[in-house]
């Protein structure tokens, strides 16, 4: 378990100095119980208890790191079995695989797929974010030529390197450079070479083990070599299995802290079915349960979107609205004489809202004011977009210098504040917009400034 606020201020050197940009030094404890600060922050605490603190509030999956630079995948920190409990952390990583024994048409087309695939959702990128390659040929030159190829053509994707054999990941290694590659796999044969290397080029290595059972002997196995960073795959033998271990391995990891299995895991939907929807399916569950990284045979852009929307939608923290910036927001290229509209800044609003207008082709101010995730009536009814505060919003926001008229559009939902909202704003005329998003087009082309 972790610990409390009370029994980390115990260790903590109690001066409320407010270096760590805490006000005390419980404060700061609370915090750091909490996971929202870092014990490091606190430039007075030993090395020793740092590491001890660290140790005790680590989460029972741990947090794996991959890639570098500006492209850094994180993997596994997991602390809940169902999402309502708290939230999930780290999405899963999805990739595409890449085989020594693939010709240069078809790797060729799926860097290309790699690369190409990416959609933004409510403000959201979705794209991802692996590429394993897989030695088909257990000829390192080969290998690391291949490696090198995806590191020049594509160097935002973080790497998987699939060999068993350790002089052909050697090789993928030194492709690297600093760029932090999933070693894969450990197994019963060869996993004191493989602990070797990843303790030479600091790489996180894969377990691939038998059965549950195996798999666990193996990381407790690579644990006492001193490996912290491990990536497990149970060998399942179908879906049914693939399911179950998941599942297994989250709740001994959470509920019984048992620490073979607190590590994120990596799964391959292609192994169980020639079926690329099938394929697709599989992943799916995954991603609910309880995946750290899905590799699929190939990407399909008919199925990847939906796949990467689920995934968005399961880690979404629901303690936390999707939001937008307040502020202002030029469509279509206004001037002094368009028409300004306002709403509230939920993403799933502002985006629908300004996706209409952009259909509309009528050049729009469009003013977001910051309701803390809340809609137009939620928001409302909270206080939060009345009258006085969107009033306090358009004086300050500065769209009085961007426009000659005075003229401002408010939701039809807001109607009943017209009255209160133009005492407000004396110099500004309110106008009752549509009440769905979908009436802005029409509503906006019949706009006259004068």
């Amino acid at each position: 378990m972790g610990l409390t606020g009370i029994q980390i201020l115990g260790m903590l050197p109690k001066k409320n100095c407010k270096e760590c940009g805490f006000p005390t030094c419980l404060a700061f404890a609370m915090k750091v119980a909490a996971g929202q600060a870092d014990i490091a922050a606190c430039p007075y605490v030993s090395d020793e208890v740092k590491e001890k603190i660290a140790e005790a509030s680590a989460p029972p999956i741990r947090t794996v790191k991959l890639g570098s630079g500006d492209h850094v995948l994180s993997i596994g920190g997991e602390t809940v079995l169902f999402r309502h409990e708290k939230r999930f952390e780290h999405p899963p990583g999805i990739g595409i695989l890449l085989r020594t024994d693939m010709s240069a048409e078809e790797i060729g087309s799926r860097l290309e797929k790699f690369r190409k695939f990416r959609w933004e959702r409510v403000g959201v990128k979705l794209e991802p974010e692996v590429i394993a390659v897989e030695d088909a040929k257990g000829d390192s030159e080969t290998f690391a030529s291949l490696v090198k190829k995806v590191r020049e053509e594509v160097p935002e994707a973080v790497l998987v390197l699939m060999s068993e054999k350790k002089d052909v990941l050697a090789a993928g290694v030194k492709e690297c450079g600093e760029h932090k590659a999933l070693l894969y796999a450990a197994t019963m044969d060869n996993y004191g070479e493989m602990a070797e290397l990843a303790k030479e080029c600091g790489f996180p290595l894969a377990v691939k083990g038998d059965s549950l059972a195996e798999t666990a002997r193996l990381s407790e196995e690579l644990i006492k070599a001193g490996l912290k960073d491990l990536v497990l795959d149970t060998g399942p033998r179908g879906v049914r299995e693939l399911y179950e271990d998941q599942v297994i391995m989250r709740r001994a990891a959470i509920k019984k802290r048992f620490k073979p299995f607190g590590f994120p895991s990596i799964t391959f939907p292609y192994r169980f079915t020639d079926n690329v929807v099938v394929e697709y399916m599989i992943a799916s569950v995954l991603v609910a349960k309880y995946a750290g990284m899905i590799i699929l045979s190939d990407f399909r852009g008919d199925l990847l979107y939906p796949l990467m929307v689920e995934r968005m939608n399961i880690f979404t923290d629901p303690q936390r609205p999707l939001v937008v910036e307040e502020g202002i927001y030029p469509i279509n290229g206004p001037d002094e004489e368009s028409p300004v509209c306002i709403t509230c800044n939920f993403a799933l609003t502002y985006f629908i809202v300004s996706g209409e207008i952009e259909g509309s082709r009528v050049p729009t101010w469009l003013l977001i004011k910051d309701t803390e995730g809340l809609s137009v009536l939620t928001a409302w009814a909270a206080g939060k977009f009345g009258a006085d505060t969107i009033a306090e919003f358009v004086k300050k926001s500065g769209i009085a210098d961007k426009v000659k008229h005075r003229k401002l559009i408010i939701p039809g939902y807001l109607a009943g504040i017209k009255g209160e909202l133009e005492e407000e704003l004396p110099d500004w005329e309110i106008i009752i917009g549509p009440r769905e998003a979908s009436g802005l087009p029409s509503f906006l082309k019949e706009w006259k400034a004068a």
